[in-house]
């Protein structure tokens, strides 16, 4: 690789990455404090409002010092952090608000601007014991020879016993100096302090992976319905990839009971050391709530897994996915036409096709009206009234319109048949219908119970209805014989 290909690749880090466009701009030092401050450590999210309101009120003291625009707020200021990709706008959950809070690439910025301000040293004789272990474990675990690692585990053993026996003779204890504990400490504190930003950007990486996925789905054609049988399954996806199953064995291990109470007595211990007073009551602080920050952070990932896999769920259950798919298309091939059409005319030519915008109408304040309770307010007292009487020839009509009149219809048929049998036209021929298609389906009912039906002949039926049209049908011939008793 030479070193025009890695000026190439850096200066495309530059000009993309976030944390270096942060480091590079010239309030740098404004940023990084307000951001640290109202957005670091334990107020790692914030309501926008509230994240408005403290700043506002820090930058009426900043602008003593610092030449900043007067007429820029705090709101402006995060809209410009928020488009520069230092932080990241979620909904909240408890209310309709939104919440603010710091991305990956500003944990990044701030953590390199710490370093610098704060340099630490990494040529202690802690930070070489825990490589060379760590070495040595690895070495040890990833040895495929039987006899070579039966050996390391013997000397080990060996050693072991050695100080068992030392000790159990009354040897003295020997235990680590004070400031080679510090030492320790400081290094294990600084593995933490990288832990804020790890939890973001594996928060973003899922993201990530939710759009990767939806886009996937939109992408792909019916024929190839993996994903979606995979979804359909239950099968999460995002923590079925690699950086969830590498966060899901964290959670694991963190979750371990065994381990968690372990990892939580060492801690009280190391507090409850000598040393430890050398300590500041900030790195005491984080050391006590070491465990229960892990757990929160990685609780808040878990249940962002949760969401992901819930809604690409449901998107893919309601069939969310193929309107997208369709609509998506239909972008493509306008997109494509109005590729060809551009050779032959232009954009801003008026046509003769109206289109109806799908977005809100605009509207000035001055047409919006004050809504006053007072105009809905239901008056003090109601009025009784007596019923009226009831109208029996109204509710009569009213039945008739509702149900079939088949007294009526008997009548007829009986009146009918004393002279011979009647099919159900010469019924209506002799009575018209009074119910409209009502009374002809009356008398075809009546037919079937107490007729003769004879599909292979066809009759012609007229009637009114009740708008007052005259109608007709085709219908089999219904004969009526005998009365109906």
């Amino acid at each position: 690789m030479t070193a025009l290909s890695d000026a190439l690749r850096y200066q495309r880090l530059v000009e993309s990455d976030a944390a270096m466009r942060m480091l590079r701009s010239d309030g740098v030092a404004i940023v990084a404090a307000l951001l640290l401050t109202h957005l670091g450590a334990e107020n790692r999210r914030v309501a926008a409002d509230d994240l408005y309101e403290a700043i506002d009120a820090d930058l009426i003291e900043l602008r003593e010092h610092f030449d900043l625009p007067r007429a820029k707020n705090a709101k402006a200021y995060c809209a410009d952090w928020r488009e520069a990709g230092l932080l990241t706008r979620r909904a909240a959950v408890e209310s309709r608000g939104e919440t603010l809070e710091l991305s990956p690439a500003a944990l990044a910025a701030i953590r390199i601007v710490d370093r610098l301000e704060a340099p630490t040293t990494s040529l202690t004789e802690s930070r070489l014991a825990s490589l060379a272990a760590q070495l040595h474990e690895l070495a040890l675990e990833s040895d495929p020879d039987a006899t070579r690692r039966l050996g390391a585990l013997v000397a080990e053993r060996e050693r072991l016993d050695a100080e068992i026996a030392r000790l159990e003779s009354g040897g003295e204890v020997h235990t680590i100096e004070p400031s080679r504990a510090l030492e320790r400490v400081a290094d294990i504190l600084e593995q933490a302090a990288d832990l804020p930003t790890d939890f973001a950007r594996v928060r973003a990486r899922f993201e990530e992976l939710n759009g990767e996925v939806r886009a996937g789905i939109l992408d792909g054609d019916d024929s190839n319905t993996t994903v979606i049988d995979d979804i359909f399954r239950g099968v999460n996806l995002i923590e079925s990839s690699d950086e969830g199953r590498t966060f899901v064995a964290f959670t694991s291990l963190l979750l371990d009971p065994e381990r968690s109470a372990t990892l939580e007595s060492d801690i009280r211990s190391v507090l409850d050391r000598e040393f430890a007073g050398g300590l500041s009551p900030a790195e005491r602080r984080v050391l006590r709530s070491f465990l229960r920050t892990l757990r929160d952070r990685s609780t808040e990932i878990h249940g962002a897994l949760t969401v992901f896999a819930r809604s690409l769920r449901r998107y893919v259950q309601q069939q969310d996915y193929q309107r997208e798919r369709v609509l998506r298309r239909s972008v493509q091939r306008a997109l494509a036409a109005a590729v060809q059409a551009s050779a032959h005319t232009k954009p801003y030519r008026q046509t003769a096709i109206d289109l109806d915008l799908t977005a809100l109408p605009l509207s000035t304040a001055g047409e919006l009206s004050l809504h006053d309770p007072a105009d809905f307010a239901a008056p003090a007292t109601l009025d009784t009234s007596e019923a009226p009487v009831v109208d029996l020839e109204a509710l009569r009509l009213l039945a008739r319109e509702t149900e079939i009149d088949f007294d009526e219809l008997e009548r007829n048929v009986n009146a009918a048949v004393a002279d011979g049998p009647a099919t159900i036209g010469e019924l209506l021929a002799r009575w018209p219908a009074t119910q409209g298609v009502a009374s002809v389906v009356g008398l075809v009912v009546l037919a079937v119970r107490h007729g003769d039906v004879d599909p292979s002949s066809l009759e012609r039926v007229e009637w009114t209805g009740i708008d007052a049209i005259d109608r007709a049908a085709q219908i089999p011939v219904h004969r009526f014989t005998e009365r109906i008793s």
